[in-house]
């Protein structure tokens, strides 16, 4: 039997496009999940792994479809290749039923983890750059010095609560105690 696995990280992406490369390469039964590569606990995935019967195939569209990185990857061909199930990706055209794809299979995965790395070290290297420059990256900060200032005058002169402080100016209550550590019995107030 083959089984189709369809995954898109975000729920406002479409699987169109997967589905329809699964349905033509004869999928009898098709797995869709929307959840990032990265998390382990998959559902449909789990599913369509239980699904793979001896001499069947699992069936994705693309490599990271099915794992984010060479060693998860890995580990799942290799799980299903002790139960005689064969995998198969469309894009990258796998077939594990024989030696060479096989052989492609584990030179596919290498590659697609080396992109990651790459990009990950462009990412962080970029980073570094910008530091050295004196950018930060980073959401501004919200509360500012003049905010703290405010904030602690209005504490000092005990005639506000926390809540209406934050209101003043223009924080959250838990902005508000990440700066002015103690929580809630600091002041007395709620």
């Amino acid at each position: 039997m083959k089984i189709g696995y369809a995954r898109v990280s975000l729920k406002s992406q479409s699987l169109d496009l997967q589905i329809d490369a699964l349905k033509k390469y004869g999928c009898e039964k098709i797995l869709l999940e929307k959840a990032s590569g990265a998390q382990r606990d998959r559902p449909q995935l789990k599913e369509a792994l239980s699904l793979c019967n001896d001499g069947g195939e699992l069936v994705v569209w693309k490599l990271d479809r099915l794992a984010r990185s060479t060693k998860q990857l890995i580990e799942t061909v290799e799980s299903l290749d002790k139960r005689n199930v064969t995998f198969v990706s469309l894009t990258e055209a796998i077939d594990t039923s024989g030696a060479m794809g096989n052989l492609i299979f584990h030179i596919f995965s290498s590659l697609a983890q080396f992109e990651r790395d790459v990009i990950r070290e462009r990412v962080n290297a970029g980073l570094q750059a910008a530091r050295l420059r004196g950018r930060v990256g980073g959401r501004p900060r919200v509360m500012t010095e003049e905010k703290i200032q405010v904030a602690t005058t209005l504490l000092e002169d005990g005639k506000m609560i926390v809540k209406d402080i934050c209101k003043h100016i223009g924080v959250s209550v838990a902005t508000f105690y990440s700066h002015f550590k103690g929580g809630r019995s600091m002041h007395g107030d709620q």
